[in-house]
């Protein structure tokens, strides 16, 4: 299927204009706890779900660096929004290194949307043609509106150690529990989802070592350099866009305030003539530059490694691990700065910037996210140790 591929420029000017929309949209979505049906069909529109979908599916293929452009723009416009089109691309990228069969199913759908996991929380049993698996997922971003979902169980085979596979699954083979009530990305709907007694047909399943390191089932992909990479760091990698434009969003929601706002208890009637705002405001926009930084260096690192197709070192995925851990860590501090200065009004449902450094507290806490824990692990490995985890 031949389509015609917008340009980066165009593709990241179709989200910019969406900005409005979703920042009005943003409020319903924190009450309801979902995305609304109308910002769905404005990123499908825009092609956010077919940056990483394959040319031959109709898709961009886009690389890496494309895919931190446009969550970037996406998040300055609404943070959840923009989480849960990063959260697609990475279960579209990684249906993508099943057997071609198994993608033709996939991607029968226009627009498919594809959410995930890489959280080992239920297990399975081998059959015959396939697994068994019982279990549940949390935290799955964008459940309501997925078509697919990726999952991770345990397989425990007769002879032999247990280890994790990978597998897709239609959403509507699975049960859904609406449980997502948190402070912060409240407009995700990071649902759990369960299995109980689904059978997975065997196409359908991968070890989940086998695409961490970054070798894949298709054919038709294998000549495709953004397909060609290890697991962990395209994940990373694709989820930087939409934490930097978290720090964007809340620069422009803060400097859009500014005029009007006083310093109460104070003689400046407007709180633009302050010098503790200039430094404030300086240095949020620096942090969030290193921020930006950070992200890019991810990004262009693995489309690098993609084009080149050259064996990735350890210290390069650990370190990729780190940016992300960089990203987050600079964004909150300079989220934190803004909603600081932002004075007693902004605790108000309808003041942005309350919202917004919610969610920058909960994207901190994500397990594969959280700056301590990508520290430790770069660390580990420039000292020479081994990394004691799978999910690098």
């Amino acid at each position: 299927m031949a389509t015609t591929i917008p340009t980066r420029e165009e593709i990241v000017r179709k989200v910019s204009d969406l900005i409005p929309s979703l920042r009005k949209q943003s409020l319903w979505a924190e009450e309801n706890r979902r995305l609304p049906e109308e910002t769905i069909e404005a990123l499908a529109d825009a092609g956010v779900f077919k940056l990483r979908r394959p040319k031959h599916f109709g898709g961009y293929e886009a690389d890496t660096t494309t895919l931190t452009e446009v969550a970037t723009e996406i998040g300055r416009g609404c943070p959840s929004t923009a989480w849960v089109a990063s959260v697609y691309w990475i279960p579209t990228w990684m249906a993508c290194q099943f057997p071609d069969e198994v993608q033709e199913e996939v991607f029968a759908t226009p627009d498919t949307r594809i959410c995930g996991t890489l959280s080992p929380s239920a297990m399975a049993t081998p059959v015959d043609g396939g697994i068994t698996v019982n279990g549940k997922w949390g935290f799955i971003s964008g459940a309501h509106h997925a078509h697919w979902q990726e999952i991770i169980a345990i397989l425990v085979p007769p002879d032999g150690e247990p280890y994790p596979v990978m597998a897709l699954v239609p959403l509507s083979d699975l049960l859904v529990m609406d449980d997502w009530d948190t402070s912060g990305l409240r407009g995700t709907g990071s649902i759990s989802t369960f299995a109980k007694d689904l059978f997975v047909p065997q196409e359908r399943v991968l070890p989940l070592p086998v695409v961490l390191s970054g070798q894949s089932a298709s054919k038709r992909n294998a000549n495709s350099p953004i397909y060609r990479a290890p697991l962990m760091p395209v994940a990373a990698a694709s989820s930087t866009g939409a934490i930097v434009g978290m720090a964007r969003g809340a620069m422009d929601v803060f400097l859009d305030r500014l005029p009007e706002r006083k310093i109460t208890y104070t003689n400046y009637d407007s709180q633009r003539d302050a010098p503790i705002t200039h430094f404030q405001v300086a240095e949020a926009a620096l942090k969030t530059d290193q921020a930006a930084f950070h992200a890019w260096r991810a990004g262009n690192l693995v489309d690098r490694k993609c084009e080149e197709g050259t064996e990735w070192k350890l210290e390069e995925r650990a370190r990729t691990r780190a940016d992300v851990g960089s990203v987050i860590q600079l964004v909150k501090e300079a989220i934190g700065i803004l909603a600081n200065a932002s004075g007693g009004t902004s605790i108000y449902k309808g003041i942005p910037i309350q919202r917004i450094y919610r969610d920058i507290l909960t994207v901190n806490q994500h397990a594969l996210m959280h700056p301590n824990t990508n520290f430790e692990l770069y660390g580990r490995v420039l000292c020479g140790l081994e990394p004691n985890t799978l999910y690098i």
